[in-house]
């Protein structure tokens, strides 16, 4: 890789979770800081949870269900990407995680309407969230980030090359609110440290406040 190459980073999301919302603007953070471009791609709370329904929280159930919140949101992400490809995903990405989690207006059809206007793609996406047109697109760019990590994580995955050309996966990281400048920096620098140590697998400790969107 030449020095003014940039090291790609994939990143899984499902729009509905807010910690992959922080995550995501720490990322674009790290892009001023650091010589990285992030490659947005989607992942499903909904397909990660169809086969433990039953073992979920009732209100958590229900957005899970098809048919549920969880399902709309991402399935017009793909909509868009199939039809006006890869570069609309962070487009519309940023659009919904505003009025979703910062602007607190909720997951419904009129948030997505308006994202999709925010955005500047076509109004009619949003006919996709109820659709299952492009779902086995969906589960495949779902299936390639949990497949880096495993079963027993959610969104966000985050992949880069590692030095032996294989990809360095990990879900995460955790953080609130979104690190910035150098903070950002030093947080990028200390999780590729750890991830791309053969082994290691967890750092983990309670969680102590709500997420914060600034």
């Amino acid at each position: 890789m030449s020095e003014t190459a940039k090291t790609p980073a994939d990143f899984w999301f499902d729009p509905l979770c807010p910690w992959a919302w922080l995550t995501s603007r720490w990322m674009l953070e790290v892009e001023k800081v650091r010589p990285v471009e992030v490659r947005w791609h989607v992942m499903s709370l909904a397909v990660l949870n169809e086969d433990k329904l039953d073992t979920l929280p009732e209100e958590y159930r229900e957005n899970m269900r098809p048919g549920g919140k969880a399902w709309g949101p991402v399935r017009v992400v793909v909509a868009a990407q199939q039809l006006h490809g890869d570069e609309a995903v962070g487009r519309l990405y940023t659009a919904l995680g505003t009025r979703f989690h910062n602007e607190g207006l909720g997951v419904n059809p009129e948030s997505i309407a308006a994202a999709l206007e925010d955005a500047g793609l076509p109004a009619d996406l949003i006919e996709y969230a109820g659709k299952d047109t492009y779902d086995t697109q969906l589960r495949a760019s779902h299936k390639e980030g949990i497949d880096l990590v495993g079963q027993e994580v959610g969104t966000p995955v985050i992949a880069v090359p590692g030095s032996d050309g294989d990809p360095v996966a990990f879900f995460g990281p955790v953080v609130t609110p979104a690190p910035k400048g150098e903070q950002a920096a030093r947080l990028w620098d200390g999780t590729l440290m750890v991830a791309s140590i053969p082994g290691f697998y967890e750092i983990k400790r309670t969680r102590t406040q709500p997420p914060v969107f600034d």
